[in-house]
């Protein structure tokens, strides 16, 4: 469905006079106003295609109603969510999950939406129809070069849909591991996966990047085979300058922290982006900011900081992108949340006096240092978020929008009430 821009004009028109309140008292007390609402606007959070449907457990899964069942609708349902917050602009595509089968119909698609494709992601985790050789021992880490040929391959060609659609990246996340101790050679391991990497590195574009992806631990619970910053920072070393690391919040061991990796990752000029999500335990996939807020502040703070001090787009720069399962809340209203959460993050990191904050470092001033980013954190940003979507057309609360305009339920009179998004 593409929503009526006379709804969300309504909308903005029933909230104006309590918004204008709550952001003139708020900006009031901010410095920089302006600069701070145009990195608001121009702020963009990838959706992935995997995201828009109901996911699961190793339990089972239960469907959501009116999913996305086929790439169009999928891109339609990115297109609400822009409408709505104007913080979407981008689609990130899982092959073979989501192949365009006409490609200029999809591309046109994504413009009459005002959507880009993010980056494109490849799929060595699970076996598919006709495929020659099964992925159950691991994929680019095989034992059998075969496998490992066959993995290249599918990456290739992964690049190439990217190519045809406009995507600038390819994400490389690995299940290759094993659960008992020496089911595998670790060496081994890593040489075969570099290997694979490098001949995959050889066909990258020129203008494109390649994110390593990381992850302690699942779907094999004794080693992966990237299983840490360290592992894919030394991949991406060995690779070459289009080789970056990507960070998914949700694939480190409890406590970890997170925002010292991103602070080295940056100084090395080596981190490519993000996978916003949140946990209480590990890869729980949650809304981001739904647990642990305060961290993924200070990961912003950090990101700032580095992106400032090497002259780094703040909206370009990096990749930002969610990667979230959902199995108990409606996606749409989860990834709103999400994007509102990942926002406020920034805006408040934005709010860091950083001079100041620099000060008290060099003088080990601990008080004041603390109480300057918790006074940047504990300040409801909300306002300058919801003028920055004003600004930019979208609703003042898209979350508000979304339910009051029973939007789900116009999503199941289209597409029935037992769609299945594919790829789940």
């Amino acid at each position: 469905m593409i929503l009526d821009k006379q709804i969300i004009e309504r909308h903005n028109n029933d909230l104006m006079g309590q918004h204008n309140k709550k952001f003139q008292l708020l900006a009031e007390e901010i410095s920089g106003l302006n600069e701070i609402l145009n990195k608001l606007q121009r702020f963009q959070i990838a959706i992935p295609s995997w995201a828009l449907g109901t996911g699961g457990t190793r339990f089972g899964r239960f469907s959501g109603r009116g999913e996305p069942a086929t790439l169009e609708q999928k891109l339609e349902d990115v297109g609400l969510l822009h409408a709505l917050n104007g913080s979407s602009g981008a689609i990130s595509l899982h092959i073979p999950w989501d192949i365009p089968r006409d490609v200029q119909h999809i591309k046109q698609l994504a413009t009459d939406l005002s959507l880009s494709f993010d980056a494109v992601n490849s799929n060595t985790f699970q076996d598919q129809p006709q495929q020659k050789y099964s992925y159950k021992y691991g994929s680019l880490h095989h034992v059998d070069p075969r496998v490992r040929q066959q993995a290249v391959e599918h990456n290739i060609e992964v690049m190439q849909y990217g190519v045809e659609l406009g995507s600038k990246a390819l994400t490389i996340w690995l299940a290759d591991g094993s659960s008992f101790p020496g089911q595998l050679n670790f060496r081994d391991s890593f040489l075969n996966t570099l290997s694979s990497m490098e001949e995959i590195y050889k066909h990258l574009p020129a203008d494109w990047k390649l994110f390593v992806e990381y992850k302690a631990f699942e779907p094999f619970f004794y080693s992966t085979t990237i299983g840490d910053w360290g592992q894919s920072l030394l991949l991406a070393n060995k690779l070459g300058p289009k080789a970056y690391t990507l960070v998914d919040l949700g694939h480190h061991l409890p406590n970890a922290n997170i925002e010292q990796i991103v602070s080295l990752l940056m100084m090395e000029g080596k981190l490519g982006g993000f996978h916003f999500n949140d946990s209480k335990y590990a890869d729980d996939d949650l809304t981001a900011g739904c647990i642990k807020p305060y961290q993924l502040f200070l990961i912003f703070n950090e990101l700032i900081d580095g992106m400032d001090l090497r002259g780094i787009d703040h909206a370009t720069g990096l990749g930002w992108m969610i990667d979230a399962s959902h199995n108990m809340k409606d996606p749409l209203l989860d990834l709103l949340q999400s994007v509102e959460a990942i926002k406020i993050a920034y805006a408040q990191a934005l709010l860091v006096d950083r001079v100041a904050l620099r000060k008290a470092q060099h003088e080990n001033d601990i008080i004041t240092a603390q109480e300057i980013l918790q006074g940047a954190f504990r300040t409801d940003v909300r306002p300058l978020l919801a003028e920055a979507r004003y600004r930019e057309g979208a609703a003042i609360n898209p979350l508000q929008l979304f339910q009051k305009e029973s939007l789900r339920e116009e999503l199941v009179r289209e597409r029935g009430e037992h769609s299945v998004g594919t790829g789940l």
